[in-house]
């Protein structure tokens, strides 16, 4: 890891956030507040002298908004990491989506209802420098292991993967393939609405399965998304509901601050929402998704990890495997955060790893070309013979 501080130039012209981001980043050794600017403006004269790493940007300023401020540093500054400070609100999240495909990077949701400065300061603690460090290659990564391809399908009982920490699952035993994709599930997070958009855009009307995705969002966030998803895409898009049946050709986003789970019914696999425990400080997270859809669907599972920080999905991923579903995951390369999919083939977990520009293809083929068996209430957790 470099020695040299990551530099950051915070833009907000509430004095009070320029001081609050200011100060959450001070207790972090690696990085360094280079400047502030009051509007879109004032931040544009300041870049070239300053040449920051990062910078935080805020939606609603005078002068100079973040949306025209985010437009005109791209002209010049194409892959310069930038962080949107939103509210938790219909209209910032309507105005973050908008930037993420203008070309920001990520976004950070300003603190509401916290009780103390402490509180606020933890809020955007949390948030903020995790994604500062992602986006500048400082996060830690697990270390790589043998990641065996599928270029043919592995045989009985191989032991192609291990976890990516100690105390993890165990190793994972893969099981033979089902040859049958009955649902796809995706988890993905960092420069998720740009990649998920391209993808789903990109699926036939007539696709014949569902898919389940967990996009790391706020509420509000995900409604909109799921909307704006929907408004592009030949297949159906929604927020799922608690209690929702799964449907051929329909894509499910988990509500924002709601683990997506899945349980049986006569008519079907239906979705189950809750609020348990977060988990890789997520919810919703895409290891519970991935660990309740192998236990409905069995080893009939197309799983998916794309984009993202952290290393959410890949120990979900472990029983889909096992069972005989299969795994694709995006490449590092068109990622904007290789965290999700890099903790994947570090974990030696036998996955496909591919561009974005190819995986909708390879959903397609993989789904549409093979044998489907049925309605999940007709599935036992195992793998079919």
């Amino acid at each position: 890891m470099s020695g040299v501080p990551i530099r950051v130039l915070i833009v907000d012209d509430s004095v009070v956030i320029r001081r609050l981001i200011s100060d959450v980043l001070k207790t972090d050794s690696e990085i360094e507040v280079v400047g502030t600017a009051v509007n879109g403006k004032n931040a544009l004269d300041k870049l070239p002298s300053l040449k920051p790493d990062v910078m935080t940007l805020d939606v609603e300023m005078p002068v100079m908004d973040g949306l025209q401020t985010l437009v005109e540093v791209r002209k010049t500054y194409k892959k310069l990491p930038i962080i949107m400070f939103s509210t938790l609100t219909e209209r910032g999240a309507g105005a973050t989506l908008d930037a993420l495909e203008r070309g920001a990077s990520d976004y950070v949701t300003k603190p509401a209802n916290v009780g103390s400065v402490s509180e606020s300061m933890e809020a955007v603690r949390s948030q903020l420098i995790p994604k500062i460090k992602s986006l500048t290659g400082r996060a830690p990564m697990p270390p790589r292991r043998p990641r065996p391809a599928f270029g043919g399908e592995p045989p009985r009982g191989v032991r192609t993967g291990a976890p990516a920490q100690p105390g993890g699952a165990a190793t994972v035993e893969v099981g033979p393939a089902t040859g049958k994709v009955d649902v796809v599930c995706i988890g993905i997070s960092t420069g998720g609405p740009d990649a998920l958009t391209q993808v789903v855009s990109a699926l036939p009307g007539n696709f014949p399965v569902p898919i389940v995705v967990t996009q790391h969002m706020p509420p509000v966030f995900t409604q909109l998304f799921a909307q704006r998803l929907d408004a592009k895409a030949k297949v159906k898009v929604v927020e799922a509901t608690n209690g929702e049946p799964l449907q051929p050709g329909k894509v499910y986003i988990a509500p924002g601050d709601y683990h997506m789970r899945f349980k049986k019914a006569a008519s079907g696999a239906v979705v189950a929402l809750d609020q348990g425990p977060q988990e890789n400080y997520c919810r919703p997270a895409v290891d519970p998704m991935f660990r309740s859809i192998g236990e409905v669907y069995g080893g009939n599972v197309l799983a998916v990890i794309m984009t993202g920080m952290g290393q959410d999905g890949h120990r979900g991923a472990e029983p889909i495997l096992r069972a005989g579903g299969r795994l694709l995951v995006q490449d590092e390369a068109t990622s904007v955060v290789w965290g999700m999919p890099g903790a994947a083939v570090a974990s030696g977990l036998p996955c496909d790893v591919m561009p974005l520009e190819k995986i909708a293809d390879a959903i397609v083929n993989r789904t549409m070309t093979s044998g489907r068996g049925g309605a999940p209430s007709a599935m036992s957790r195992s793998p079919r013979p």
